[in-house]
């Protein structure tokens, strides 16, 4: 009796841990994106070769559409001449820097496979959180070593450019990069959820990442298949790699460019309310067990 009383009395007189507050949550996460960029830069060597490496598809790929126009004996395709179409397929690389998740789905499925995932139950973390900060501090380091090499192929290839875009267009440009970040993000969050049900999900994945290539825009313009497959510009993959180079090409442009971002935006909340709600609702049946 004597404890419970003391018991009540300490829990009256002491004040309660509320956690963090929201400086401090917002602090935790920039701590873990500022250790992973410091990691990820260790591996600087990699990402230059990396990138030089992803530098001879893109010459094969030039080559190939050179030798389409050339047998079509036209000047425009689908509106894209054979300047535009070079300069598209160079910009692509540019979206997928941003919004492409390799391994993202697969580690997610992998953690709750085989136990991993409980690392973040026991700790005062988010496992959405945790890998978004990780993430963002791999595409800096990615970004930031790969710069040189890309700004190169970009000089090389100026030609097919006709200069830089206006301004306020530039900066359009950079915010549907970092939205396309975000939706690739937590699109691929998503699809790692699956795991909490599935115990085997790679050939998902493989199924789901080919079809993305192509309806991505990553393949070609999605303006190829307009005509035959309208319903592609209405999914969000589109956002991942076609939407910003076509912005940065000016042919996204005025209200048709204001509803596409309102557009994008929806599809991002989308998938975020979506992923934790499959991550809530994976943690209810999770278990494991071990140390």
């Amino acid at each position: 009796t004597e404890d419970v009383v003391v018991t009540e009395a300490l829990s009256t007189t002491m004040p309660q841990y509320q956690g963090p507050g929201p400086l401090g949550i917002l602090r935790k996460y920039f701590n873990i994106f500022r250790v992973s960029l410091i990691e990820r830069l260790a591996y600087r060597g990699d990402f230059l070769l990396g990138t030089v490496l992803r530098f001879f598809p893109v010459m094969t790929t030039i080559l190939l559409w050179q030798a389409v126009y050339a047998g079509s004996g036209k000047d425009s395709m689908s509106s894209f001449t054979l300047r535009e179409m070079i300069a598209y397929l160079l910009l692509i690389h540019i979206s997928r820097m941003f919004s492409s998740m390799p391994g993202l789905a697969a580690g997610i499925s992998r953690d709750i496979r085989d136990g991993s995932l409980k690392k973040y139950l026991i700790q005062p973390l988010d496992m959405v959180g945790y890998l978004l900060s990780y993430r963002a501090a791999h595409k800096v380091a990615y970004i930031v070593t790969s710069a040189i090499p890309y700004g190169l192929l970009f000089w090389l290839c100026s030609s097919y450019f006709d200069g830089w875009p206006e301004p306020a267009t530039l900066a359009v440009y950079a915010v549907s990069l970092l939205m396309g970040f975000l939706l690739g993000f937590f699109f691929e969050a998503t699809l790692g959820m699956v795991g909490f049900w599935f115990l085997e999900v790679t050939s998902l994945l493989w199924v789901i990442n080919t079809l993305n290539f192509f309806v991505s825009g990553q393949m070609l313009p999605l303006d190829f298949l307009e005509q035959s497959a309208p319903w592609l510009l209405a999914l969000p993959f589109k956002y991942l790699a076609y939407f910003p180079a076509m912005i940065f090409l000016g042919k996204i442009q005025g209200p048709t460019l204001l509803r596409e971002l309102c557009i994008e935006a929806a599809w991002i909340i989308a998938f975020i309310v979506l992923a934790r709600w499959l991550y809530s609702r994976g943690l209810r049946h999770y278990s494991a067990f071990g140390g």
